[in-house]
C-alpha cells in the first residue's frame, strides 16, 4: 500500500511541475524575444537556452525563451539556461554616532543614517532591498534664520524682537550646545503697484510724522552667528517699512535664504527658518500687476546683502519655494498671526517639514514658538528620494516606535521620534526595463530636514554574459550573415531566417514556397504558419501554451484526445496531436490508469475474484455481478444461502441434500467448535463471511465461510445448533383468562360511570325546570276537582206559580 502511495505522491509532482512550467512562462512567450537581452527583460523568471539543436522543426527563435520550469521539461539542460540574478552590495556603511550632549564634533563627522552607499545590479521586475537605519543624535547643531516682515503693521513685533537673540540663545542651549542665529527682512518688490515710486515716498514710505525706511524686497541683516548679543545690536538698528498692498513679497525673500547658503552661511546641520509675518503672500504670476513677467530662476541674486533682481524676476511659485528648501535641507517654520492661520495651514500642507505657530500681536511669543516648532519637526522623519530614473520604482516600508509599521506612502514616515531613538526603514528598488542609453544611474534617498543621504548606484542587467561572448560574421550563421550567440544567429541589418540565410529582398517567392507545402497539399505551412527563407515559422496562438511546431507546422500540443474536459486527461502531455502518457496511464487521452489498487475488495481479491481489472476499474467475467470490486448480484443467493444446505449435510448430516452431500458439498473444508466465541473473527482470515441460518429442524446453526489468497474455501460450525424450546400452556391459559376477567370489569366500570354521568345530567336539567316555573307552589296544575255543579233551568219557575 506504500508503494501505491508513494507512486500516486510521485505522478502528482510530475502533474503539478509540468503544470506551473506551462502557467509560468506566460510572460516570457509573449514578449516574442528575439535574443538573450530581450528574454531577461520580460520578466524575472524568463530565461534564454543556448543548446544549438534545442528547438523543434517549425518553432521559431523566440521559443528559447521561457520559463525556467519550461526549459528543463523541454529538455534544455540547467547548465545551458542563461538566468542571470540581480545583486546588492554596500560601498559605505558607517556606524551611528554615539555623541554625548556637550560634545563638540564636526557636523560631516556625526552619522545618524546607514548605510551610506550601495551598488545595485537591477534585472528588470526583480526587486533589491536593503534596510536603512536612522537614529537623531544628541546635541546635534542647529542654525535658525529668523525671516521677518517689516512693513509697518510689524512696527510693535519689532520691539520683541530686538532682544530675540540672547533669550533664544539661553533657551535653545537646553537643545543643543552648537547654535547659530541670523537676521533678515523683507517688504515688498520695488515697482508698482506694490510700493508707491513718488520720490518722496521712495525714502519714508510712511505718514509724515513717523520715521521708515526705504522699501525693499530682501535684506540679509546677518549672518549665521553665535554670538546673540551681536543679534540683539543689529536687530535693534532695523526700522519699519511700508508699501501699498496687504500680501507681503516673503517668498522672494524665502527663496534667496534658501540658495544663497554662503552668503547666509548656512552649514551642514540641522537648518530651520522662522518666517515672521502677519500678511498673506504674493507668488508666481502676481509680478505681472507690475510689469514682471520672466518666471524666478531660483538663483542667488545677493549683491551687498540686498536681493537687486526683485524687478526683472517674478515671484516663485509654491512647487519651487517647496523644490529649493528641499534641495537646501530647510525646515519651515510659519510664525503668523491668528487671522492668517487658514492661509498657512494650507501652505504647510504643500511643504514637507513645515509648521505653522500663532504668533501673538507683538510677537511676544516668539521664543515658545520657535521652541514648540522645533519639536514638532523634530519628532517627525520623513524620508525623500531623488527623482527616479525611467522605468524604475521604489516601495517604503517603516518600522517605526513602539511597533507601527507603515506601507505605502506612509511607509516614508516615522511620527514621535524623540533623541535617542532608531527606527527602520524597509527599501525596495525594482526595475521594469532598461534604460534607452546609459546603463548606469543613481538614486539618493534622505530624511526631509538633513543633509545626510543614502546613495544608490544603480547598474542595469540588459544582456546576458552569453552576448559578450557571441562570433561576429560567424560561419554558422550563412556565410557570416550574422552574429553566432547564445545558440541561435542575430541577423546582420538586410538578413532574416533561422540562420540568416536570406535577405530581406528574398523572403517569399514560388520556389521558397513550394519547400514549405506537404506532398500532395496546396496549403502553406498547413495554413499554421509562415513560409521564410522555404522554412515554415509557426504563428503564435492567443494562448501561449497553445503551441504548432512540425517541418509543415503540422503538429500541435492542443489536438490530442480529451478526456474529463482535459488534454490527454492531465495525465500525459500532447505531443503532435498525440499524447504522451504519464507512467501508471495509457489510452489514447490517457484515461486508462494501470493502478489496480481501485479494483482491490475488501477481502484482499482483485475483483472479488469474479472479474478482471481494466483502466482501474472491474470487468467483471460473470455477467451477474456488478459494483466497482463485482461484489453485488442482485439474482443471486447470498453466500450464507447458498453453502447453508451443504453446511448442514458436512457438519449434522442432515438437510434437503444429505442424499447428494458426497457429491456436491466436498468444494470445502470444515472445522467444528464449541461455541460462536470461537469462530474467526475479521483479520484472522481472508474473505471471511459470518452466517447464521435455520435448519430442518427450526434450529439456528452459525458458521463462517472464508476463502483464502489460494481460492481454498474453509467452513468453522459452531457444533451446538440454537434450537427453541416448546410453549408452556399454563402460563398462556392464565394470562388469557386474567385478561377476559380484567376486560369485563374495566367494561362495567366503564358502563357505571356512564351512567352516572347521566343520571346527574338529567337531575340538572330537572332543578333548572323547576326554577323556572311560574305557577304558584299551593296549587297544583294538574288537580282536578271531583265536584261538578248543575242547574236546573225550571226551578224556580214553578215557585211562582
Amino acid at each position: 500500500m506504500a508503494r501505491i502511495w508513494l507512486l500516486v505522491l510521485g505522478l502528482c509532482m510530475y502533474s503539478l511541475s509540468y503544470t506551473s512550467a506551462q502557467q509560468g512562462g506566460t510572460e516570457c512567450l509573449k514578449a516574442n524575444a528575439k535574443s538573450c537581452g530581450e528574454c531577461i527583460q520580460a520578466g524575472p523568471n524568463c530565461g534564454w537556452c543556448t543548446k544549438v539543436d534545442f528547438l523543434q522543426e517549425g518553432e521559431p527563435t523566440s521559443a528559447r525563451c521561457d520559463d525556467l520550469a519550461a526549459l528543463k521539461s523541454k529538455g534544455c539542460p540547467e547548465d545551458s539556461i542563461q538566468n542571470p540574478r540581480g545583486s546588492k552590495e554596500k560601498l559605505k556603511d558607517n556606524a551611528i554616532t554615539n555623541k554625548a550632549k556637550g560634545e563638540r564634533m564636526d557636523p560631516a563627522n556625526i552619522t545618524q543614517i546607514r548605510p551610506q552607499q550601495l551598488r545595485f545590479e537591477l534585472r528588470s521586475g526583480e526587486p533589491q532591498t536593503f534596510n536603512l537605519t536612522f537614529r537623531r543624535a544628541e546635541d546635534y547643531p542647529i542654525d535658525l534664520y529668523y525671516l521677518m516682515d517689516l512693513s509697518y503693521s510689524m512696527k510693535d513685533d519689532l520691539e520683541n524682537v530686538k532682544s530675540l537673540g540672547t533669550a533664544l540663545m539661553t533657551e535653545m542651549e537646553k537643545i543643543t550646545s552648537d547654535f547659530r542665529i541670523g537676521f533678515g527682512s523683507f517688504v515688498e518688490k520695488t515697482v508698482m503697484p506694490y510700493i508707491s515710486t513718488t520720490p518722496a515716498k521712495l525714502l519714508n514710505p510712511c505718514t509724515t510724522d513717523q520715521n521708515c525706511t526705504s522699501p525693499f524686497s530682501f535684506k540679509n541683516v546677518l549672518n549665521l552667528t553665535s554670538d546673540g548679543r551681536l543679534f540683539n545690536d543689529l536687530v535693534g538698528k532695523q526700522q519699519i517699512s511700508g508699501n501699498l498692498d496687504s500680501p507681503e513679497g516673503g517668498f522672494d525673500a524665502i527663496m534667496q535664504v534658501a540658495v544663497c547658503g554662503e552668503q547666509i552661511g548656512w552649514r551642514n546641520v540641522t537648518r530651520l527658518l522662522v518666517f515672521s509675518t502677519d500678511a498673506g503672500f504674493h507668488f508666481a504670476g502676481d509680478g505681472k500687476l507690475g510689469g514682471i513677467v520672466l518666471p524666478n530662476d531660483g538663483k542667488c541674486h545677493m549683491h551687498d546683502n540686498m536681493y537687486t533682481m526683485s524687478h526683472y524676476y517674478d515671484y516663485p511659485s509654491i512647487a519651487h519655494i517647496v523644490q529649493k528648501l528641499s534641495e537646501n535641507n530647510i525646515q519651515t517654520i510659519f510664525a503668523v498671526t491668528e487671522d492668517f492661520q487658514p492661509v498657512y495651514k494650507e501652505l504647510k500642507n504643500l511643504i514637507p517639514k513645515s509648521a505653522v505657530g500663532t504668533l501673538s500681536s507683538n510677537s511676544s511669543n516668539v521664543i515658545q514658538l520657535i521652541i514648540d516648532s522645533y519639536n514638532s519637526l523634530s519628532s517627525e522623519l520623513i524620508l525623500e528620494n531623488s527623482k527616479l530614473p525611467e522605468g524604475v520604482t521604489i516601495n517604503y516600508k517603516s518600522f517605526c516606535k513602539n511597533g507601527v509599521i507603515g506601507t505605502g506612502e506612509n511607509g516614508r514616515k516615522c511620527s514621535n521620534i524623540s533623541l535617542g531613538d532608531q527606527v527602520q526603514f524597509e527599501i525596495s528598488v525594482t526595475a521594469h526595463k532598461c534604460p534607452k542609453k546609459d546603463q548606469t544611474e543613481s538614486i539618493k534617498i534622505k530624511p526631509l530636514g538633513f543633509t545626510e543621504e543614502v546613495e544608490i548606484l544603480l547598474k542595469f542587467i540588459c544582456e546576458c554574459d552569453c552576448q559578450q561572448s557571441g562570433t561576429p560574421d560567424s560561419p554558422d550563421c550563412h556565410h557570416g550573415n550574422g552574429t553566432f550567440e547564445c545558440g541561435a544567429c542575430r541577423c546582420n541589418e538586410g538578413r532574416i531566417g533561422k540562420k540568416c540565410e536570406c535577405s530581406t529582398e528574398q523572403v517569399s517567392n514560388e520556389d521558397m514556397d513550394a519547400q514549405c507545402r506537404k506532398e500532395n497539399s496546396s496549403e502553406i505551412c498547413s495554413n499554421n504558419g509562415d513560409c521564410i527563407c522555404g522554412q515554415c515559422v509557426c504563428k503564435k496562438r492567443d494562448n501561449p501554451n497553445e503551441v504548432y511546431s512540425g517541418k509543415f507546422c503540422d503538429c500541435d500540443n492542443f489536438n490530442c484526445d480529451r478526456s474529463n474536459g482535459q488534454i490527454c486527461g492531465g495525465n500525459g502531455i500532447c505531443k503532435c496531436r498525440v499524447c504522451e502518457c504519464f507512467p501508471n496511464f495509457s489510452g489514447s487521452a490517457c484515461d486508462c490508469s494501470e493502478d489496480k489498487s481501485t479494483c482491490m475488495a475488501s477481502n484482499g481479491q482483485l475483483c472479488n475474484g469474479r472479474g478482471v481489472c481494466e483502466c482501474g476499474r472491474c470487468k467483471c467475467t460473470d455477467p451477474k455481478f456488478q459494483g466497482q470490486t463485482c461484489e453485488m448480484c442482485q439474482t443471486c443467493a447470498g453466500v450464507c444461502t447458498e453453502h447453508k444446505e451443504c453446511v448442514q449435510c458436512r457438519a449434522f448430516q442432515k438437510g434437503d441434500k444429505q442424499a447428494v452431500c458426497n457429491d456436491e458439498c466436498f468444494h470445502f473444508n470444515y472445522t467444528m467448535v464449541d461455541s460462536r466465541d470461537k469462530l474467526p473473527q475479521p483479520g484472522q482470515a481472508d474473505a471471511l463471511t459470518h452466517c447464521k441460518e435455520k435448519d430442518a429442524d427450526d434450529c439456528w446453526f452459525y458458521f463462517t465461510y472464508s476463502v483464502n489468497a489460494n481460492s481454498e474455501v474453509h467452513v468453522h460450525v459452531v457444533k451446538d445448533p440454537e434450537c427453541p424450546s416448546g410453549p408452556d400452556i399454563i402460563p398462556i391459559v392464565a394470562g388469557v383468562v386474567a385478561g377476559i376477567v380484567l376486560i369485563g370489569l374495566a367494561l362495567l366500570l366503564i358502563w357505571k360511570l356512564l351512567m352516572i354521568i347521566h343520571d346527574r345530567r338529567e337531575f340538572a336539567k330537572f332543578e333548572k325546570e323547576k326554577m323556572n316555573a311560574k305557577w304558584d307552589a299551593q296549587e297544583n296544575p294538574i288537580y282536578k276537582s271531583p265536584i261538578n255543579n248543575f242547574k236546573n233551568p225550571n226551578y224556580g219557575r214553578k215557585a211562582a206559580l
